[in-house]
């Protein structure tokens, strides 16, 4: 019983220790532009086996004045409008997302039925996120990408430091300065420079509208920019524009 005590206190101490250097690392945020995030040392290091050393991440850090406010509304109105007013967590839109998601997976299971007893492939359920854009960064900046309910759990949590200790305009500069945008594409500058050949200064409304519906699935979207969802979502996404406002 008293090394099962001692196992537990040890776990307790490991846990606080975890959260209490989160807690100083974020705070440092405030100041410190941070160098790298848990989600892009991951992908340099899978980049790197499969391309070899000159594998890695395209990066430029750029103020966040120097980010053009038609990128900023773009991201907003696409990901999360509700970004200036919520405090990190917006239950409602989890819930909403949950309920998607059953009912996706309720139809896959009908069609991956029907394909079974037909001979055909089954296709992978597509399942949508509530996240907001601080649970984003949240995830990409401190955590793993796996799906269990304590990475989740510790996704909230740390959406919350981030809005407690950051303000609004520092979590969306460090957010448009690291999301991935491509394989091996991180943040707004590089990926202006990547798909437009201009700095992010300079985006357009189409322009920024199209980076901003690529956000969900950068990878996918990469070798399909001509596709016609993204040129309707990037219509959608630009009428939203004007109602996004910008912290």
């Amino acid at each position: 019983m008293k090394a099962v005590l001692r196992l537990i206190a040890c776990l307790v101490v490991a846990g606080a220790a975890l959260e209490l250097f989160f807690v100083a690392r974020i705070a440092a945020m405030a100041v410190v532009d941070p160098q790298s995030t848990a989600f892009q040392r991951s992908e340099a290091f899978q980049i790197a086996i499969h391309q070899g050393s000159g594998g890695g991440w395209r990066q430029q850090w750029v103020p966040y004045s120097q980010i053009n406010d038609t990128l900023k509304r773009a991201v907003i109105a696409s990901e999360d409008a509700g970004f200036v007013d919520h405090n990190g967590v917006e239950w409602e839109a989890i819930e909403r997302a949950r309920q998607r998601n059953a009912k996706a997976e309720e139809l896959a299971a009908k069609r991956a039925a029907r394909a079974l007893a037909r001979g055909k492939p089954v296709r992978p359920v597509q399942l949508r996120g509530g996240s907001t854009i601080t649970q984003q960064l949240a995830k990409n900046l401190l955590l793993s990408s796996e799906r269990t309910l304590l990475r989740k759990g510790q996704e909230l949590v740390l959406a919350t430091l981030l809005e407690v200790l950051l303000d609004k305009r520092r979590i969306l500069e460090i957010y448009l300065n690291n999301v991935e945008w491509g394989e091996g594409v991180f943040g707004a500058e590089a990926a202006s420079q990547h798909y437009f050949r201009k700095p992010a200064s300079r985006l357009s409304t189409s322009e920024a509208a199209r980076l901003a519906v690529m956000l969900p699935s950068p990878r996918f979207f990469e070798r399909r920019l001509g596709s016609p969802y993204l040129s309707g979502r990037a219509s959608t996404v630009m009428a939203r524009m004007p109602a996004a406002e910008l912290p």
